[in-house]
């Protein structure tokens, strides 16, 4: 009776149970009989192809993980050496990587299959560990576990599959007390059940799911391209044919109304006998449309549910409603999110780094910065009516005003951001004459102009677009150009250098035959320097200028305020004194205390979060002839010495270090 019945095929598929099967030098990750035996790692990254949600969390999750950026912790500066050891690490983890982009791919693994593995390259000495890898976690196999339970090694193999073709090759386990290998395997995941050897992901639960959300997409492609398929049953009365016969009933029926061409087109039968007419029989139920609505909700819920996703939104998932009618939605998700799911994933990374950082003495508390939901953003006018000014405040990171104080405009246009519409030769315009005036304020100009934008028009703040602002004159009054016919001698960043601190003074002292120079009383470009000094017997000149720098450890994008836009863009170098001076000039106006116009730029830069600090440099001329009585690295080690052991004012750590490393990073109080 089987073999009167064509093409029934109602297959059954359910997730692999996930077994540890030992047997072999190394331990079989998969379902112990079926088709995924030894290859569980490969049927979840088949599932992440085939189920569009499943994708969609785990690149989130797994971006949310690895966040911004990985930054040092330590306010204090307590190690300045272990710092810069570890900054450097950071920013070159091995010959093409930072540490970030290799945390990103560690991220992935870890959302993905429940570990992550990194191949640690000790250095020829074996004393530091020089680089360290990604490894594809799909890849790697657990040793069968040492008399104590512990795994001495992993091998690894390109395709388990195939493992005639691509024979596994035995890596040692991590292990800080045996170095013999050049090379070490660091594994390591969250706990998880009944698991000796590896970790297992923790959406587990609902890959069931998952795969019925691979499966529809399969129907769905199916029914488009074979469009008579499952439709309906044709049942002919006229006797049972042969195979063959069958077959060929079965291939003209296929070609002639199976396609997504063919799809809607009627049946034409002919016969002199009713009785032995084809019988056409729909199998489609009517409200199939609405089950398949019903069965994607369910499976959509309970995939969210598995991955412990509060919110589709948050995903990606569904934005029908869009993002401003989701805003506390999102918000409450994300929090959720991110204390509960997120900050395990990202503590047990960090606790498996600081063991190369310890080796390596270099051992500093580190931690994410984390990706922030977008949410949808407001004018300033809207801000206004519907938040107070301790609220507006409590969002800036400010300390709250008095009920007889209000905040001004400025600072909420300059500081939120809110209502730029785009940017011309990089500087922002606005949709309103309002709000480029209310900029204008901030930038030490007046008035507004006109801009076209992609066909609309915009307004710039001051009155001409070349309007000097008070950061621009600065610049042009007290900037030099980077001496080329000038020896650079030193370049470090500026610990401990207070205010008060005479560096070049001190550096003088060092100088056989050196001469004081009198201040000029106003600075000047290219003006030499109080601290300026010059050799007599040689006529070697000196002098110490500051650079305003980006901490690559923090960011490689572009700047983004027009403060640290015009520095860097400027490319100059400048006297203490002269930025000293900065103090009293509005030149980034809104970044100050409690919204502040003026500020200290030697010690706070560009204001809270700011990525930038400033960087000492030691310059000589360079005199062909020239030579000094004391050797230059000489002069440059005692006066760092003098410097760093100048702390009765402690507090000019702040120079060398950019406000997102500082304490609230850079705002009076936490935000």
């Amino acid at each position: 009776m089987k073999d009167n019945i064509i093409n029934i095929n109602l297959e059954t598929s359910t997730a692999p149970i996930i077994t540890e099967v030992r047997g072999k030098d190394y331990i079989e990750y998969g379902d112990a009989n079926g088709e995924w035996r030894n290859l569980y790692p490969q049927f979840l990254i088949d599932l992440y192809y085939s189920s569009s949600i499943t994708a969609a969390i785990v690149n989130s999750t797994s971006e949310m993980i690895a966040g911004e950026a990985l930054i040092i912790e330590d306010d204090e500066d307590r190690n300045l050496e272990a710092r810069v050891r570890l900054e450097n690490f950071m920013n070159r983890a091995n010959g093409n990587e930072s540490l970030h982009e290799v945390i990103k791919k560690l991220s992935f693994d870890f959302k993905l299959q429940g570990g992550f593995a990194l191949n640690l390259v000790w250095s020829k000495d074996r004393t530091q560990i020089a680089e360290v890898y990604h490894v594809d976690v799909s890849k790697l196999r657990c040793a069968r576990p040492d008399e104590f339970g512990k795994t001495p090694g992993y091998y690894i193999s390109a395709d388990w599959s195939n493992t005639r073709q691509n024979k596994p090759y035995y890596v040692p386990a991590f292990n800080a007390n045996d170095r013999t290998s050049a090379n070490q395997i660091m594994y390591s995941g969250l706990y998880s059940p009944n698991m000796n050897s590896y970790f297992t992901p923790d959406y587990v639960s609902c890959n069931n799911w998952a795969l019925i959300d691979g499966r529809i997409s399969e129907y769905h492609l199916n029914a488009i391209s074979n469009g008579f398929a499952g439709s309906f049953m044709i049942s002919f009365a006229n006797g049972v044919p042969t195979a063959e016969e069958r077959r060929q009933i079965e291939q003209s029926l296929t070609d002639k109304f199976c396609s997504e061409t063919n799809s809607g087109k009627f049946v034409l039968t002919f016969s002199d006998d009713k009785t032995r007419t084809p019988e056409i029989t729909a199998i489609t139920p009517s409200d199939l449309d609405k089950q398949y609505l019903a069965l994607q909700e369910l499976l959509t819920s309970n995939i969210l549910s598995g991955h412990r996703v509060t919110s589709k939104t948050l995903m990606g998932i569904d934005t029908a409603n869009g993002f401003s009618s989701n805003t506390d939605e999102i918000i409450n998700a994300a929090n959720f999110y991110l204390n509960t799911v997120i900050k395990p994933f990202q503590d047990q990374l960090v606790k498996q780094l600081r063991k190369i950082f310890q080796i390596n003495n270099m051992d500093m508390p580190v931690d994410f910065v984390q990706l922030k939901p977008i949410t949808v953003q407001f004018d300033s006018k809207t801000i206004r009516e519907v938040m107070t000014q301790d609220e507006i405040r409590e969002e800036l990171g400010l300390e709250p005003l008095g009920d007889e104080e209000v905040v001004d405009e400025a600072v909420i246009n300059e500081t939120l951001d809110f209502s730029k519409v785009g940017m011309i030769d990089g500087k922002p315009v606005f949709s309103t004459i309002e709000e480029a005036e209310a900029h204008a304020k901030t930038l030490g100009c007046e008035g507004y102009h006109e801009h076209d934008l992609d066909g609309t028009t915009t307004y710039m703040a001051c009155k001409d677009h070349s309007e000097a602002t008070e950061l621009s004159k600065f610049i042009e009054e007290f900037g030099e150009d980077i001496p080329e016919d000038w020896e650079i001698l030193d370049e470090e960043n500026v610990n401990d250098e207070h205010e008060d601190f005479d560096f070049e003074a001190e550096l003088n002292k060092l100088v056989e035959g050196k001469t004081e120079l009198a201040s000029t009383g106003t600075a000047r470009p290219n003006q030499r320097s109080t601290q300026d000094g010059v050799n007599d017997s040689y006529n070697d000149y000196f002098k110490v200028r500051y650079m305003y720098t980006k901490d690559t450890a923090l960011s490689q994008e572009g700047e983004t305020r027009d403060f640290c836009k015009l520095m860097t863009a400027a490319r100059k170098v400048y006297r203490k004194e002269d930025l000293l001076q900065l103090t009293q000039k509005p030149v980034n106006p809104g970044w100050g205390p409690r919204g502040a116009a003026t500020y200290s730029i030697w010690l706070y830069k560009g204001g809270g979060n700011c990525h930038h600090y400033f960087r000492r440099v030691v310059y000589k001329t360079s005199l062909r002839n020239a030579k000094s009585n004391i050797n230059n690295s000489q002069i440059i080690s005692d006066v760092k010495a003098l410097s760093e052991g100048f702390t009765l004012k402690r507090n000019s750590g702040l120079v060398a270090k950019a406000p997102k490393r500082m304490k609230n990073n850079g705002f009076l109080n936490p935000r």
